[in-house]
């Protein structure tokens, strides 16, 4: 009586891959065949097939992806028939897969023509190897052709196809100039010098002389500009961004190059960039009411004439504030200048009383900086001299422990103060210039009429500006708030209450109520027995800012 053999279930995964470097690798079609004649002499049924032309380097691929997704949702486990382990996986990723895959029993076997395998642990750590020897013949090549490269480089040998003007020598393994074609892209790099030819009418002039696309039309703009900036034809090779010398004949000499280069560059017409923002004050203020963003927009009148006005955008639901005439919003907004804006003659006695502070800074800096320098010495040579004392056996371990303790933790301290020292100083001298170069801004935008300087100039110096019936409020810093009570009027030496006074914040009332004109403001020069820079750094050490 005659035995029948149940067959074993598979899916049939073949693979070639395009970039493939190993030659002796089959094609698809042989693999195919291949498998489904071992298929037949084995029993083994095939329940559906997978092909791909795709590396196995990476994870990602879709035939593989597939398999898997098939194996996963079959009803009974099935095995895999491939030509060798290394067409399922090249990568950690997708080895680990399978190897999992057989762990859960989703895959019963794998079926190899040359590689045996079994679902046991000895069987499951063979392919590992495996797949292991895959992944390494993967890196090795990798590094090899990378080494081959930096190789090719060293020679000057070009790496790829040839570009336009070139041709490829076999026997050489580099790149030599073509004929007629190099002739004529030296012809075409003349004439461009001249400025006869645009970029159209020099690919029409390149057609003519039997320079085309593979199509047979005229190259590209984007063609002739790669040409045009192409330092291949100066005899270099371009790898990642770098440039190297190259071992082949260079079509066109260094002069004539940058002349094209330097033609090109004049040529390039930047994108136009609009120079004027119709609103300035967009981005500027929110809305006292409901603290939205406050927005601009036209409206003409009836007689023709146009009007910016600011509002509420009113995202929040509804909102009473009304709209805000531009001009109504820089007449406020210029009187918040006038009140921060200082005589050019006090600004430049601040101005030479912080160079002094610095210079007293520098001078004190040098002689403090030496004397930790000299500390650190002492310092150095008393460690030196107890180690010398206790390697010579003259104290005890517990004393010098001790001793080389209290010297290190000094020497740490002293280290630390000589980082820190630099700072000291700095960190009050830097603020007050910097203060004095914004009251000499306030002073020169006040005079002009731009409008972006003046939002710039109060966001860097103000906080939280809100729109409020028609009337703009700022909070101001201390230091502002202090200048603003000293100019309003009185100057900085007639009213010491009124100079040391905190204004919590500054509300400017409505155009009807602010004044406009400079001439309207009247300022005393300061006393000469209480400087300006005096009275400022009074003002520093009143804010917390100096110490």
């Amino acid at each position: 009586m005659e035995t029948t053999q149940t067959k074993t279930k598979c899916v049939l995964y073949a693979r070639k891959s395009t970039e493939e470097d190993d030659q002796q690798i089959m094609s698809i079609g042989a693999q195919l065949f291949e498998l489904r004649e071992y298929a037949s002499k084995e029993r083994i049924e095939i329940v559906k097939e997978f092909t791909e032309a795709k590396s196995a380097k990476k994870p990602g691929r879709d035939g593989f992806s597939k398999m898997i997704e098939y194996i996963e949702s079959s009803s009974e486990p099935l095995g895999i028939l491939a030509w060798h382990p290394d067409r399922l996986a090249r990568n950690s990723v997708d080895g680990g897969k399978i190897i999992y895959l057989i762990d859960i029993n989703r895959i019963a076997s794998l079926r190899f023509p040359q590689f045996w395998f079994e679902p046991t642990p000895q069987g499951k750590f063979m392919l590992q190897v495996a797949f292991g020897q895959s992944k390494y013949f993967s890196d090795n090549l990798v590094e090899n052709v990378k080494r081959g490269i930096r190789q090719k480089i060293r020679r000057g040998e070009w790496l790829t196809l040839a570009p336009l003007g070139y041709v490829n020598n076999l026997k050489t393994k580099n790149i030599e100039p073509h004929p007629t074609t190099s002739r004529v892209i030296k012809r075409a790099f003349e004439e461009y010098v001249k400025g006869t030819y645009t970029l159209s009418s020099l690919a029409d002039f390149l057609a003519d002389h039997g320079v085309v696309q593979k199509k047979g039309t005229p190259l590209a703009k984007v063609s002739v500009v790669k040409m045009l900036t192409n330092r291949a034809y100066l005899g270099f090779i371009k790898h990642r961004g770098e440039w190297h010398n190259g071992n082949f004949e260079p079509i066109l000499s260094p002069t004539l190059f940058e002349a094209v280069q330097k033609v090109f560059a004049n040529r390039k017409k930047p994108r136009k960039q609009k120079k004027f923002l119709p609103f300035a004050f967009t981005g500027f203020a929110k809305c006292g009411e409901c603290g939205c963003a406050i927005t601009a927009q036209y409206a003409t009148n009836r007689f023709g004439t146009r009007y910016t006005y600011y509002r509420c955008t009113k995202k929040n639901g509804k909102c009473a504030q009304p709209y805000t005439q531009e001009k109504t919003l820089t007449t406020q907004l210029q009187t918040l200048l006038q009140s921060v804006s200082l005589p050019f003659s006090e600004i430049e006695e601040m101005d030479k009383q912080i160079t002094a502070w610095e210079k007293e800074s520098i001078s004190e800096k040098g002689n403090v900086a030496q004397n930790l320098k000299e500390k650190i010495r002492a310092n150095e040579e008393k460690l030196n001299k107890i180690v010398s004392v206790f390697l010579d056996g003259d104290i005890e371990r517990e004393m010098y422990l001790k001793r080389k303790d209290l010297l290190m933790r000094e020497k740490a301290g002293l280290l630390e103060s000589e980082t820190n020292f630099g700072q000291r100083r700095k960190n009050w001298i830097e603020p007050l210039r910097s203060f004095v170069l914004s009251l000499k801004e306030a002073t020169d935008i006040e005079k002009t009429s731009n409008h972006l300087e003046w939002k710039k100039f109060f966001q860097k110096i103000g906080s939280n500006p809100e729109i409020k019936d028609k009337t703009v409020f700022i909070s101001w810093g201390g230091l502002w708030d202090f200048t603003a009570s000293a100019v309003g009027g009185k100057g900085f030496g007639e009213n010491q209450s009124a100079i040391l006074a905190p204004a919590k914040s500054l509300h400017i009332l409505n155009s009807e109520q602010v004044t406009t004109g400079a001439q309207e403001r009247t300022r005393t020069s300061t006393p000469y027995g209480t400087p300006t820079s005096r009275v400022l750094v009074y003002q520093f050490q009143h804010l917390g800012i100096l110490h």
